[in-house]
């Protein structure tokens, strides 16, 4: 039940700045936010990350709404692993796929807005974040901790699937 919590003010988050960039500063003009580190940008995102599949909103949806409710049984049934380091970053996935979802599917883009001025580099949100930092997260404990962490688990199914 935390991770879905977590997830959900995670989207919250998400979904307020995106309003508040919405509402505030106009489509493709820029706020300086952070000196010489970034901006904000109000940019339009109709495809996935970099702007590849452009134009691909919906078949971008299907894929998020798909990806969402694998992560939320994935959660809630406890499959894949079982110990808190591992579910952490599956509920910040979970909250950055969703928050991209919501966008997708009621605007027929993503906003994203912070850029990054120190470098060039795509523009991207809150839910972008989740989604990244989730997910490298997620490579660390799988490559690293799973088998230290869950041994039981992969025990229990050696036993269940004998070769």
């Amino acid at each position: 039940m935390p991770y879905f919590i977590a997830a959900a003010a995670l989207v919250a988050l998400d979904q307020l700045v995106k309003f508040l960039v919405r509402s505030n500063i106009p489509l493709y003009e820029c706020v300086p936010f952070i000196p010489h580190v970034m901006d904000l940008t109000y940019v339009q995102n109709t495809g996935a990350a970099f702007s590849i599949l452009e134009e691909h909103t919906w078949p971008l949806t299907l894929v998020s709404a798909a990806i969402s409710v694998a992560l939320a049984v994935i959660l809630a049934k406890k499959w894949i692993v079982n110990h808190p380091a591992g579910r952490w970053p599956l509920a910040v996935i979970l909250a950055g796929a969703v928050g991209n979802l919501i966008d997708r599917a009621l605007f027929g883009f993503v906003t994203d807005m912070f850029r990054t001025t120190f470098i060039s580099f795509a523009v991207f949100n809150v839910a972008d974040i989740c989604v990244v930092l989730g997910g490298i997260s997620f490579c660390i404990y799988y490559a690293l901790f799973y088998e230290k962490l869950e041994p039981k688990k992969q025990a229990e199914d050696q036993t269940a699937n004998p070769s």
